[in-house]
């Protein structure tokens, strides 16, 4: 499985990187914002993208509807990173068309079989 994380953070990139590959055998691109993650998704052809919601310049619900304008990327799992827990933000960026929503800080030990889980939920509803 390839996963493209577009998050502003480098140390969650890293960390999420390191759990991914290490732990889950997955194939990882990463990029820093939402322009440069919308180029990477379209030439890497990801099977899920991890996104920042909070990032400047484009946050998450902009490069979603970026990703979502093209014909590459357009049914792609999209799960969100968010630091906001809230259940009506939650509900907020499912509405949008994602396939799950991780909280931060979200555990590096569990964060494949979660990031598996919701590729998977997405496919067979």
């Amino acid at each position: 499985m390839k996963v493209l994380i577009i998050d502003d953070d480098a140390d969650i990139r890293s960390i999420a990187r390191l759990s991914l590959s290490r732990l889950g055998g997955m194939e990882v691109v990463e990029a820093a914002g939402g322009a440069e993650g919308v180029r990477k998704a379209q030439n890497e052809q990801p099977d899920v993208i991890l996104l920042d919601m909070m990032m400047p310049v484009m946050d998450g619900s902009a490069t979603l509807a970026a990703l979502r304008s093209q014909p590459a990327t357009a049914a792609t799992p999209v799960i969100f990173l968010t630091a906001k827990a809230m259940r009506v933000e939650v509900e907020r960026l499912r509405a949008l068309g994602a396939a799950g929503v991780l909280i931060k800080p979200f555990d590096p030990r569990t964060l494949p079989g979660d990031v598996r889980a919701l590729v998977e939920s997405q496919l067979n509803p």
